[in-house]
């Protein structure tokens, strides 16, 4: 039987930046529990890798707090640990007056949000940045940045371990039972006893909390992103970033070029319904999984949205139709090819929705007297992991005074 005063559930940023700073701040025995044994191998290291600077979220929430501080502190600790990360900086392009229109909205929250940003009022001025895209108008963020999300995890994973935390990877837990004295943890490889837990298993946290009577109210519908590669022959067409002017009704940001720290350019990702929490590929299928997705009352009741039901079609022949990807990226970049793109990596989004069938937008995490589930480290997780993490990690320490 092992045991810890706290019991982190989930190995990825959010629940290694929580033991980061739980291990620096308390003298608490602090563990890690993740399933696999190599690390960001789902939400953590599946991403784009881009520090997003804060001017895409409203003032005073707790995405722009997070965001703002988030990319300048995770800025720091790379160059402090010696991982890649790039200042590039980002360009939201405009192809319409409905487009521009939002521009005027991300102008005010950057403003609000103390983002540093240009406006870009020409196509002559869009390619002064970026001499392929094609916009009516656009907005320049310098302190967009792009980093190497696997090597930030391994970074944290190094850290805490000096702070002798404990990291139990190859530790899968199947279930989660409330003790007089905390919590028993049942993983693949051990038993776990612990006062307090945190549950940032990511794809799977409502199913654990869920174990203990928390979050009844929502389930994780997966969401995959697919992204396909520029051909090294073509990577000139983005020197830097390139997003589209996001749908302020929606939660994802849609098809988009990123120049990553290697030298790559990623296209995408789409985001399309997944047929398991963890099916990666546009084949793979987890019947039991997609059953719990397709019964559930939230996401029928999602799907009544014409909007929704429109975009899931677009975003599904995005995946099995290569020139439907295609047709997207060239929206903002007209002279890529379908030749110059190869399929690449993916991710799953693990996007929380409510019963009532809304798309949950804003970070979640639901307190016990002795735990917090982390239910939704929504986009930008990778962004706002430090401080987020420092949230959580502040609210357990408050509980063992």
């Amino acid at each position: 039987m092992i045991q810890h005063d706290v019991t982190i559930v989930g190995g990825g940023c959010v629940g290694l930046s929580t033991a980061k700073h739980l291990s620096e701040q308390t003298d608490l025995d602090v563990a890690v529990v993740e399933k696999e044994h190599h690390l960001a191998a789902h939400q953590s290291g599946r991403n784009s890798g881009v520090l997003h600077p804060g001017f895409n979220y409203p003032p005073d929430s707790e995405k722009a707090r997070f965001a703002t501080e988030g990319t300048q502190r995770m800025k720091e600790y790379c160059a402090t640990h010696g991982i890649p990360c790039e200042e590039l900086g980002v360009l939201v392009v405009a192809k319409n007056d409905r487009d521009e229109a939002q521009l005027d909205v991300l102008s005010s929250q950057a403003d609000e949000n103390g983002v540093a940003y240009e406006r870009l009022n020409s196509q002559a001025e869009i390619r002064e940045h970026e001499p392929h895209a094609v916009g009516q108008a656009a907005l320049y963020a310098p302190e967009a940045a792009s980093v190497d999300s696997q090597q930030y995890v391994y970074a944290l994973a190094r850290e805490v371990q000096q702070n002798d935390v404990d990291l139990y990877t190859g530790h899968a837990v199947s279930r989660i039972d409330e003790t007089p004295s905390g919590y028993h943890l049942t993983t693949s490889n051990s038993i776990i006893e612990t006062a307090y837990l945190v549950n940032a298993a990511g794809l799977h946290a409502d199913t654990l909390a869920q174990q203990v009577g928390v979050g009844d109210g929502y389930q994780v519908v997966p969401f995959r992103g697919e992204y396909y590669e520029v051909t090294p022959d073509q990577t000139d067409l983005c020197q830097t970033m390139i997003y589209p002017t996001p749908d302020p009704e929606l939660p994802f940001l849609g098809v988009h070029y990123t120049r990553r720290t290697d030298g790559k350019v990623i296209v995408g990702p789409n985001a399309v319904l997944a047929f398991g929490r963890e099916a990666y590929d546009n084949t793979d299928l987890n019947p039991s999984e997609l059953a719990e997705t397709l019964r559930y009352d939230g996401f029928r009741e999602l799907l009544k949205s014409k909007t929704m039901l429109s975009v899931a079609w677009s975003e599904l022949n995005k995946s099995y139709r290569k020139e439907k990807f295609t047709e997207a990226a060239q929206r903002l970049v007209p002279e890529v090819r379908a030749k110059d793109l190869r399929k690449s990596y993916a991710g799953i989004r693990a996007q929380l929705v409510s019963d009532d069938g809304e798309l949950v937008k804003d970070p979640l995490a639901i307190e016990t007297d002795d735990a917090v589930h982390v239910l939704n480290a929504v986009s930008p997780g990778l962004t706002s992991s430090l401080p987020f993490g420092e949230y959580v990690a502040e609210t357990i320490a408050a509980k063992t005074d």
